[in-house]
């Protein structure tokens, strides 16, 4: 326990080792901080994008670079062949998302930090970077659209229907608009397509029910759009 202090206060200090202590009390952290991201990271995510080998790979990529600050120290030349040897390998995964590769970046910059030796500094980055992550998540930050998605109305009668099924729309929606109608030669049923902005999105299913319950309505759909996309 006192190597392990011993390397902490020398890394603070300016003028780590890379002693057996020094190295362990690194890759210890490099996890310790790979698991806070992933695990943030996992909390956070939305949308269809979820890969669990890329929430693994948030965790080894730390550790790797780590260990790589290790590897090369001080030497120049070392530096100089690990980049050589780098080049050589070629990842073909293509990101998705670009929060992806913001997660990547805080895995790269962590472990950076911890290899060098400068703990303190990666563990501030690391607690200020998730909690802005944390926040962002929470509060929904970006998110401009006033609708939550799309509402597909058919009834039989296009003038009866479409008044009978407003007030109902007026209580369950805080925004409404119209997109499309779509009325039937043969017949008077006409089919409308709606922008809704629901007072509570966990209250799509009720919305349905009562829709359905109306005698004009011969069928009602909803298709709710994800947090990270607009309409």
């Amino acid at each position: 326990m006192q190597e392990f202090m011993h390397a902490m206060e020398a890394a603070n200090n300016g003028f780590g080792d890379f002693s057996f202590a020094s190295t362990m009390l690194a890759m210890l952290l490099a996890f310790v901080l790979g698991q806070l991201i992933a695990w943030t990271y996992t909390w956070t995510h939305s949308g269809l994008s979820y890969s669990r080998s890329f929430t693994q790979s948030l965790v080894l990529m730390t550790l790797v670079v780590a260990l790589v600050m290790f590897v090369i120290g001080d030497s120049l030349v070392t530096a100089f062949g690990l980049l050589g040897a780098l080049a050589m390998i070629r990842f073909r995964n293509v990101l998705k998302d670009t929060r992806d590769t913001v997660f990547v970046f805080v895995t790269l910059v962590v472990g950076l930090a911890v290899g060098s030796q400068l703990y303190l500094t990666a563990i501030i980055g690391t607690v200020c970077l998730l909690g802005v992550v944390i926040y962002l998540d929470a509060t929904g930050f970006g998110s401009h659209g006033r609708f939550d998605g799309y509402l597909t109305v058919r009834v039989a009668s296009a003038g009866v229907g479409l008044e009978t099924s407003s007030d109902l729309l007026d209580r369950f929606c805080r925004a409404i608009k119209q997109v499309s109608t779509r009325q039937s030669g043969e017949d008077e049923s006409a089919e409308f397509v709606f922008q809704i902005g629901l007072r509570d999105r966990n209250r799509a299913g009720d919305l349905l029910s009562e829709l359905r319950e109306l005698d004009s309505v011969t069928h009602a759909s909803v298709v709710l759009r994800s947090d990270l996309s607009e309409v």
